[in-house]
């Protein structure tokens, strides 16, 4: 299925070294981050050194060279979220989760970044939840929102299995 995907990606492409963010961006979307084995591929297709299709892989924040959870919880680490404790929501995070930054919880629901900045200071502390920022946001908040988010999974769980 992924090699179906990413020959569909690449199949107008060959020899256009030019398209090589575009095509990383769509594999981004297709899977929800850059394969390694992809990677070898787009050079391949493209006709970009390998070593290139990396450095542009790993210098953009935008690209995962590995997966995340289901929900990602994004720590601002920024200096007005850092004086504000951040440092305080990412402890939070790191034993509610049991995980590490930049690591996927083993049910693959969650995964937590730390970051430098997500342009709203004013808001901060900030926490975000793919995407959706949470502002002001406080360890009993984060705790909730997690709680939340597992309480969600559950009843999806549930209301499979009663279908079935």
């Amino acid at each position: 299925m992924e090699s179906l995907q990413l020959k569909s990606i690449l199949r107008d492409r060959i020899s256009q070294p030019h398209q090589l963010i575009e095509v990383l961006q769509d594999i981004q979307e297709s899977f929800g981050y850059i394969p390694e084995d992809s990677m070898r591929e787009i050079s391949t297709t493209l006709g970009t050194p390998l070593i290139e299709v990396y450095r542009v892989v790993s210098f953009y924040k935008a690209f995962k060279l590995k997966p995340s959870g289901k929900y990602t919880i994004t720590i601002c680490n920024g200096t007005a979220c850092h004086v504000r404790g951040a440092k305080l929501l990412l402890d939070q995070a790191v034993n509610q989760l049991g995980i590490q930054s930049g690591e996927v919880t083993e049910d693959g629901l969650f995964s937590i970044e730390n970051v430098n900045c997500l342009g709203a200071c004013a808001l901060g502390p900030i926490a975000s939840e793919n995407g959706t920022i949470g502002h002001h946001m406080t360890p009993a908040k984060l705790r909730k929102l997690i709680d939340l988010l597992h309480t969600k999974e559950k009843e999806k769980a549930k209301n499979a299995s009663a279908k079935h």
